[in-house]
């Protein structure tokens, strides 16, 4: 265990004579990233992505943890069972090390409120749930009812929950306009879809929960955050106090709507992405603290369920995958915006592993912390090939795209697992007890 953590931070002529040195030359070493929001599918839908090919993407991309999310696979992260299953799909397949959020599902938010503290105990670091269909059978949403029974229960835990904030209500309305207002809606344009996903279900969604977090005093993380009208009420909640903590992802700080094509189902997630002026917002919320960190939501599914040739964003599978990416994706977008390497550490490392609850391991290049590195070369460009993405299916909205910064290795608790684009050594990840 000695050499899996930072014995020290010293300048060079401090180091002990009998150390092993490596000069990374103008490289700059980070610390590990943390992804606290993927879809790994495993087990159940290995097919769609897995352990093996997700954890070896994210060593490419310089995350040495990941924090999967309960639905996707089968069964559902939502039991005890379910937990034991898939650390039983992990085991010895997975390069970089991982924790599983619990779900928090109709079942056991209204009728079997035993099994939230029984995955407490069984060492998820916290919770997932919907307010809205998730898009997937085998996951189903809560009702604002079931939530409120759930929620006392969800405190007494002191674990986080996390939520897909969009209430069903606007959205329903907004379909409903856009078939009364032309019965031949065109789901093949991007704004026909945006048009079906208005901000106002994001905006009464947290503002429901806001409410909820205020009553039921427990910790509450907004997923993926798209609108950024909701900023503002979401700053007030951090004045007041509130134990509130917010997330967006790279594809909702590179995209536009005004610059994705019709037909472009590659670009389809849910929240969508926004106007170009909203893009900038958000950044406004990165740099004033109302947003927190930055996920991948890496959300991968076979090509076919992205109906490329019939182009519609009605039927397609909503999902982006970046894993491989996002540290080059956010340092090209970030400085051009006079933001640094430390921000990005902040967004991509240690924020996601507080709220994951492994910060006092993970995250930082600290003394006693894991020796979980990247090197990075910021000034080295790249355009995105498929031979760049690692992960199960190679496709990609961002094929094609000139990305500055590269991930020239990257370290696992002292060892390389990836280096000049090639994985070394075996996989070596595991489950982070925290």
């Amino acid at each position: 265990m000695g050499k899996e953590r930072i014995a020290g931070i010293v300048p060079a002529n401090q180091v002990p004579a009998d150390a092993e040195v490596h000069d990374f030359g103008d490289a700059v070493i980070l610390p590990g990233l943390v992804d606290s929001h993927l879809h790994i599918n495993d087990p159940g839908r290995a097919e769609w992505e897995g352990f093996e090919t997700a954890t070896r993407a994210a060593a490419a991309g310089g995350y040495t943890t990941l924090v999967d999310m309960p639905l996707n696979c089968l069964p559902p992260t939502a039991t005890v069972a379910a937990l034991a299953a898939k650390r039983q799909a992990a085991a010895g397949r997975c390069w970089v090390d991982w924790l599983a959020w619990g779900g928090l599902v109709s079942d056991n938010a209204s009728d079997n409120q035993a099994e939230i503290q029984a995955l407490a105990v069984a060492g998820v670091p916290g919770f997932k749930c919907f307010l809205i269909h998730p898009g997937i059978d085998g996951f189903t949403m809560v009702t604002e009812a079931e939530l409120r029974s759930a929620l006392p229960h969800v405190a007494r835990t002191g674990l986080p929950l996390l939520v897909h904030a969009e209430l069903p209500g606007p959205i329903d309305e907004a379909t409903r306009r856009l078939q009364n207002n032309n019965e031949d809606a065109d789901w093949r344009r991007y704004s026909t879809y945006l048009q079906s996903r208005p901000e106002e279900a994001e905006l009464a969604a947290i503002r429901l929960l806001l409410s909820l977090c205020r009553q039921y005093k427990f910790r509450l993380h907004i997923v993926h955050l798209s609108a950024s009208s909701a900023l503002a009420e979401l700053c007030a909640a951090r004045v007041e106090g509130l134990p509130v903590s917010v997330e967006t992802c790279p594809h909702y700080l590179h995209f536009c709507a005004e610059e994705i094509p019709d037909g472009a189902t590659l670009c389809k997630c849910a929240p969508p992405i926004r106007a170009r002026e909203n893009r900038e917002r958000l950044w406004h919320g990165l740099k004033d603290g109302i947003i927190d960190l930055v996920a991948t939501d890496h959300s991968p599914c076979p090509p076919a369920m992205k109906h490329l040739d019939e182009g519609s964003f009605k039927t397609a599978w909503g999902g982006i995958s970046s894993l491989s990416l996002a540290l080059p994706l956010m340092w090209t977008e970030a400085s051009k915006r006079g933001f640094t390497l430390t921000h990005l550490t902040r967004w991509m490392a240690e924020a996601p592993a507080r709220l994951a609850g492994c910060s006092a391991r993970k995250g930082r290049l600290a003394e006693e912390y894991d020796a979980d590195f990247v090197i990075f070369e910021p000034e080295a460009e790249f355009v995105v090939t498929e031979e760049r993405l690692y992960y199960r299916y190679p496709v990609s909205p961002y094929l094609g795209k000139k990305l500055r910064g590269v991930v020239k290795a990257t370290y696992l608790r002292g060892q390389v697992v990836f280096g000049d684009g090639q994985f070394s050594g075996e996989a070596r990840g595991r489950e982070v007890r925290c």
